[in-house]
């Protein structure tokens, strides 16, 4: 069975305190999902700096390092796909991530992506592919995976490729899988279920979102700002793209949207994409 999940990064704003999470894991139990897929810097106590940053792009992470989730989630019936952790988490203390990953009843961590690294320096990706291999290899001898998740500056040239394509080449299958993200591939340009294709068997969770235009005031001009929407209400081909996400025999298919909700309800949001996913991944 696929499982339906939910990314955590929406529920900032609706798990400002432990019983406004506990009501809002039910929500997302009663919509018909299966699990939340959890990052580490919203599960743990965070500095000022990572939540000032979160907060400025427009999804706050809120205070849920104090909450107890093992809990929480039991309560509601949840369970957990993967968690999202920075690589220099995973390079400072390894066990802890295999630990953690494993309270949780999950295989998966996903690394989603560097932040300050430039996608086209090809003596910067050989560093990281040799760090995705070593530690890849680490967690695995501890019986957990390593995902990589992509945005759009994966897409960036470096040298005569792109950025992804020398992840994909320079990692080992047996250390290093992903987590494909089609809305930035689709963002960038790109044919998503074209690469999904490409990965296979290496794509083990998909992130899915749509994209389109929702009418905030009146359009000025005749060129109005695409953004995610909610699932069936955009314009990607999803489902193109989820036949392509079965094909690789994915293990969990999880919604992220971003701020751009519709009545700027997360909640009301996902309720709305959980139509889409249940009629698609039973």
């Amino acid at each position: 069975m696929i499982k339906k999940a939910v990314q955590q990064i929406m529920l900032g704003t609706v798990t400002r305190s432990e019983s406004e999470a506990g009501d809002t894991l039910a929500a997302i139990k009663l919509a018909g999902y299966d699990a939340v897929e959890l990052n580490g810097f919203m599960i743990r106590p965070t500095s000022i700096f990572v939540r000032a940053l979160t907060k400025a792009a427009g999804m706050p992470v809120g205070r849920g390092g104090a909450f107890d989730w093992h809990g929480l989630l039991r309560s509601a019936g949840l369970g957990v796909v993967s968690v999202h952790e920075d690589l220099g988490t995973i390079k400072t203390d390894p066990d802890r991530v295999i630990a953690e990953a494993a309270s949780f009843g999950t295989k998966y961590v996903v690394i989603t992506g560097m932040y300050n690294f430039d996608y086209s320096d090809t003596t910067a990706l050989s560093s990281l592919c040799d760090d995705l291999n070593k530690y890849g290899a680490i967690l695995a001898k501890g019986g957990v995976s390593l995902l990589y998740h992509n945005h759009n500056c994966e897409l960036r040239r470096a040298g005569d490729t792109t950025a992804y394509e020398y992840i994909m080449s320079r990692t080992d299958p047996e250390k290093v899988n992903f987590e494909f993200d089609s809305y930035w591939f689709t963002d960038a340009g790109a044919d998503a279920g074209e690469w999904m294709k490409r990965l296979g068997a290496r794509m083990k969770l998909w992130h899915v979102n749509d994209r389109g235009i929702r009418m905030k005031g009146k359009g000025i001009t005749p060129i109005l700002k695409a953004d995610s929407m909610e699932l069936g209400y955009g314009n990607m081909p999803l489902d193109r793209l989820t036949e392509a996400a079965k094909n690789c025999g994915i293990d969990a298919v999880i919604l992220e949207s971003h701020k751009n909700w519709a009545d700027g309800s997360p909640i009301k949001s996902l309720q709305l994409s959980s139509a889409y996913l249940n009629s698609n991944f039973r």
